[in-house]
């Protein structure tokens, strides 16, 4: 077992808190000291805080059941282990420490042999939260994330597409200083690729497109994956007088952009269709006129965008 962990080690005693340190820094652990609830409290709150807490019920500022209250409260994504430090022997003090949120305990004056054995307790709880917790969020990536390209899957963008609707529909007047846009687009002659060069080349092209475009989005832009070779971009907060200049950008990026596949590098272009969000319209209707748009773009020839009137 890993031993070479942080510990947070509040308490108030200095006495006891030099024993608990030097007894931790021996077992090959590092040992963060605090001596009060309240610097344990702010510590905690720290994006890389220690993931196992000593913590003594009795200290200055805020008292340790006040601290186990505060992280249970507000701490929901992998939160600490704590091991409640006391000096009270009645059982209901100790079955209230442990009902506020305490994993676990240890009396005063500790027993080095118990409380080593404690903390393995509690590393061992830790991995299994951090494993759980990692599989979780893989778990919630493949429910949202297309498995070819890395970017949102459609339920995914179109789930993101609902939330910025009912952004504007709560606004209800339209704001020509930051309109809300979207561009559906499809390769032009996505099958003859596939068709003359394989479907490893024309899942090549794919990714490849996808990398070229992570270059031209802005940082709040929403880009997903609609099935097969359709894409949908989300562009909140566009200005009325370069919301074209955006989208034929992008267009234009995708014609320059050479992508190196098992056949050999190909080029590409897209047909797009770019449609604006009204307050008094929904997801249907937006990606209604996008697709009569972009069918416009390829009827023309592709490689271009086509506004929707």
């Amino acid at each position: 077992m890993n031993e070479n962990m942080k510990i947070l080690l509040a308490e108030d005693d200095l006495t006891t808190s030099a024993i608990l340190s030097a007894v931790l820094k021996k077992w090959g652990y590092e040992p963060i000291l605090v001596k009060d609830g309240q610097e344990a409290w702010e510590t905690l709150q720290q994006p890389d805080c220690p993931s196992l807490v000593i913590l003594d019920w009795l200290m200055p500022r805020m008292q340790g059941l006040e601290v186990i209250q505060h992280v249970r409260a507000k701490i929901v994504d992998k939160p600490p282990y704590i091991i409640l430090l006391t000096s009270k022997d009645e059982m209901e003090s100790i079955l209230s420490g442990l009902e506020a949120g305490a994993n676990d305990y240890i009396k005063k004056p500790f027993d080095n042999a118990e409380l080593r054995a404690r903390i393995r307790v509690g590393q061992r709880s830790i991995e299994l939260q951090t494993n759980l917790y990692e599989t979780q969020k893989r778990l919630e990536h493949l429910a949202t994330h297309d498995p070819l390209t890395g970017i949102l899957n459609r339920r995914a963008i179109l789930q993101s597409l609902s939330k910025e609707l009912a952004r504007i529909r709560r606004e209800k007047q339209p704001n020509l200083k930051s309109m809300l846009c979207i561009g559906f687009f499809d390769l032009d002659h996505f099958k003859q690729i596939n068709d003359q060069h394989g479907h490893q080349s024309g899942d090549e092209v794919l990714i490849g497109l996808v990398n070229c475009l992570k270059g031209e989005l802005r940082e709040y832009d929403v880009f997903g994956r609609m099935g097969g070779d359709e894409f949908l971009i989300i562009a909140p907060g566009v200005d009325s007088e370069n919301h074209e200049n955006l989208f034929k950008r992008i267009v234009l990026s995708i014609e320059k952009c050479k992508i190196q596949t098992e056949t050999g590098i190909l080029s590409l272009t897209v047909s797009m269709g770019v449609s604006i969000a009204k307050p008094d319209c929904n997801e249907d209707q937006l990606l209604h006129t996008a697709d009569i748009a972009m069918y416009q773009a390829k009827r023309e020839g592709g490689n271009r965008v086509v506004f929707s009137k």
